[in-house]
């Protein structure tokens, strides 16, 4: 299709290449927003007769309204003057949940569309022996050694919370004198600096462990050996690591910023909080309060939220059903 701009993505050979190639398939999906595949891509599907989809991933969310009142003044406009007409001509638009969709509504208001919650799928540990991947994790953060601890694993973000999640266990550590917390993923050098030096003011230092990016078999580990997934979120579309959380049994300590809260709460799969420090800090409480017995049937019905809702199996077949309701031919093939 020829070069690309590097910033919007645009292609003067997209819209030709669909326009010769529409005839052969059944139907299109079209991912996110914002940018010349979404708007380009769209817009061709339009002219051509295509039955499509739009995924809008999250891009939707009014978070950004407040977090970046230019970028989303500059959105409107783009959604206004392009991006609304491949909304409205879609025979569907997706979400993933339905707390994402209510809250697009709530930020672009104007713009009528078809939409509809689909399932949508995370990964699951591939190890065999879930003793060895968390033997492999300890090794990958020896300061942890045995104890017993809470994992935090996601960008370092100012959006996710972790100063609010640092103060939180701060509060409830007199509770579990060898509960540890695990913060893994990337940062930038600035923000990860800010992090360290509010362990150390909270006197923590013994008991929080930053291992950077954890990935392959490790990451699994740390999933599977955590008490608890603790992510204190202003703002998820969906929250790819709460499932992956749930996928490997661990009970999710959350937010009712991340969109598939009620999900979580409705299968008895974890506790949600406000996202600040007080309500966080409840929350961590009620988990550390919790008997063995009440954390094992957690994580029991952790894993059957991520079965029924969050595996990749529930995802392909709710999206197979929606694109084969779409398309034009009277026998799909897909």
């Amino acid at each position: 299709m020829g070069r690309i701009t590097e910033r919007y993505g645009y292609s003067s050979g997209l819209g030709r290449w669909i326009s010769g190639h529409a005839q052969e398939y059944d139907a299109a999906v079209v991912h996110g927003m914002w940018n010349h595949a979404a708007v380009g891509g769209g817009r061709a599907l339009v002219r051509t007769g295509l039955p499509y989809v739009v995924f809008t991933h999250g891009m939707m969310d009014p978070w950004f309204k407040t977090a970046y009142p230019v970028k989303h003044f500059a959105k409107q406009l783009f959604l206004w003057a392009l991006q609304g007409r491949v909304l409205t001509k879609a025979q569907k638009v997706l979400f993933t949940s339905a707390e994402e969709m209510r809250l697009a509504k709530e930020a672009f208001p104007r713009i009528t569309y078809q939409g509809q919650v689909v399932a949508y799928g995370s990964a699951v540990p591939d190890v065999s022996d879930h003793t060895v991947a968390e033997k492999e994790f300890r090794a990958f953060c020896p300061d942890l050694g045995s104890a017993p601890y809470l994992l935090y694993l996601s960008r370092i973000h100012p959006k996710k919370g972790v100063d609010i999640l640092l103060k939180a266990f701060a509060q409830i550590t007199a509770s579990r004198p060898k509960l540890h917390l695990v913060v893994a993923g990337p940062g930038e050098a600035r923000l990860m600096d800010s992090m360290q030096a509010e362990v150390q003011t909270l006197g923590l230092t013994e008991r929080v462990h930053f291992p950077g990016i954890v990935t392959g078999t490790p990451k699994w580990g740390a999933y599977l050996g955590a008490e608890a997934f603790a992510l204190p979120s202003h703002q998820e579309n969906f929250g790819i690591a709460v499932a992956e959380a749930l996928g490997c049994g661990t009970p999710v300590i959350t937010t009712d910023k991340v969109n598939i809260w009620r999900e979580i709460k409705v299968a008895d799969a974890g506790f949600i909080s406000g996202d600040n420090v007080v309500d966080f800090t409840r929350a961590l409480q009620k988990w550390v309060d919790l008997a063995d017995e009440r954390k094992a049937e957690m994580r029991i019905a952790a894993k059957a939220c991520h079965t029924r809702q969050f595996s990749a199996e529930a995802a392909s077949v709710a999206l197979k059903e929606v694109l084969e309701s779409i398309s034009t031919r009277s026998s799909p093939t897909l």
